[in-house]
């Protein structure tokens, strides 16, 4: 069955809050999975004969609800779990929460789902990945091609995180000062990988997912709302805004993908590019300087400058620099050889690059290759450009960079080198 987008896109937006009220009613966020992913599945078969409900959040909490109930009573412990539920909520709240129950700025169930989900109790990795499974709504193979590891490694991740989830106990609301530091690292790395799979969708037809961008936007507004006096948090927001800014000339009229050297930058978003220089304006100085307070400084500069020629490569070399040594991923090491090349020349970013070809998380990813094709194209070595564009086309599942790899191969096998190729390399995760 092919559902209409729309319906994507609304499911999308509603299923971590259903998910929220199931999870806070009943206490058991494993059981609240399921049962949305069942309603999920209802809607997906029901809305498109039958039309949308006239509440489509309040549809599928009541279907939830029911479906919890059910799978609560089949369960073994089904009298102690009632229990529980019963000694939670007084007697005036044990029914289905109204459908039209509206979410506020400061109960915002999906920023609670991002704290309850990295819990100090879970490892680092298996936090982010249940995180962008739950409120980021992303696939099993989605999250495994963002942390560059295969399928079942994360399926298997993310089964072992529900089940820490389910035998914690944790109740479903926002930790106190002191937990919710312990927990702001993991939140902040799922916030930036749920809008990197937005802003630049590892597979697909369409290069960019906007509702996830979006979602990850808004989610770190709310975070930086509820803790204005953390650099980071901000320097965060800014980076989303500023790398969200120049969306609108980054595909051509028919999604094609276009270079940051090609771009009209009369389009870029100029009030979003404003607000994330602001914010990291003024998150620098209150330190202490963390990864994502260096990045945003980084694309501020693209931001800024009015073409690639007369960008600061210096400045942006001495900034990966500095990120390298406070995130020493192999993707930053990936961007730092790029601005080297650009200061000092394709033969030093070339030189880099070979450091890297033995890390086996970047060894047969399509972004090494491109920018391996990259260098070699801006040294004159046309042959060598030419296999390494075909090489990365042939490494990656987005659609848009495959045919944009495909393109930059055939134009160099036609003739002379055109324009510059890309010298954005979005800032994808290196850990796994």
């Amino acid at each position: 069955m092919t559902t209409d987008p729309r319906i994507e896109d609304l499911l999308r937006e509603l299923a971590p809050q259903v998910l929220g009220v199931l999870a806070r009613r009943f206490g058991d966020f494993a059981t609240a999975e399921d049962a949305v992913q069942e309603a999920l599945l209802a809607a997906v078969t029901q809305w498109p004969a039958d039309g949308l409900p006239a509440n489509p959040r309040g549809w599928l909490i009541q279907v939830g609800y029911r479906r919890m109930i059910e799978l609560v009573r089949g369960e073994q412990a089904r009298r102690r779990r009632e229990d529980l539920v019963a000694r939670r909520d007084p007697d005036d709240r044990q029914y289905a929460p109204a459908a039209d129950e509206e979410l506020t700025a400061e109960r915002d169930d999906a920023l609670v789902l991002l704290f309850l989900c990295c819990h100090p109790a879970l490892a680092p990795a298996s936090a982010v990945a249940l995180t962008l499974r739950a409120v980021g709504g992303l696939t099993t193979a989605e999250i495994a091609r963002a942390f560059l590891v295969p399928e079942a490694t994360m399926a298997q991740r993310i089964s072992r995180a529900k089940q820490r989830i389910r035998t914690s106990g944790l109740p479903f609301r926002m930790p106190e000062e002191a937990e919710r530091a312990e927990r702001l690292a993991a939140v902040r790395q799922v916030l930036y990988l749920i809008f990197t799979e937005g802003h630049t969708s590892t597979a697909g037809p369409a290069l960019r997912r906007v509702d996830l961008a979006a979602e990850a936007i808004r989610l770190t507004r709310a975070l930086h709302t509820r803790l204005p006096d953390d650099s980071e948090t901000a320097g965060l927001l800014a980076l989303l805004l500023l790398t969200e800014a120049r969306s609108p000339a980054r595909t051509g009229p028919s999604g094609e993908l276009i270079s940051l050297a090609d771009q009209d930058r009369s389009r870029w978003d100029a009030a979003a590019i404003a607000e994330g220089i602001a914010l990291v304006t003024g998150a620098l100085p209150r330190g202490p300087v963390g990864p994502y307070q260096v990045q945003a400084a980084i694309a501020a500069l693209h931001d800024e400058a009015p073409s690639t020629e007369k960008t600061d490569w210096p400045q942006i070399l001495a900034l990966y620099e500095v990120l390298e040594r406070l995130a020493g991923t192999p993707v930053v090491a990936l961007n730092r050889a790029v601005a080297t090349a650009m200061v000092h020349g394709p033969a030093a970013g070339l030189t880099a690059l070979d450091a890297l070809g033995d890390d086996a998380r970047l060894a047969g990813h399509h972004r090494l290759a491109a920018a391996r094709a990259h260098l070699h194209e801006m040294a004159g070595d046309r042959e060598r450009a030419i296999a390494d564009y075909r090489a990365a086309a042939a490494r990656t599942s987005s659609l848009p960079e495959q045919r944009y790899l495909t393109m930059r191969a055939a134009r160099l096998a036609a003739g002379p080198p055109g324009g510059p190729a890309s010298t954005e390399l979005p800032h994808r995760p290196g850990r796994s």
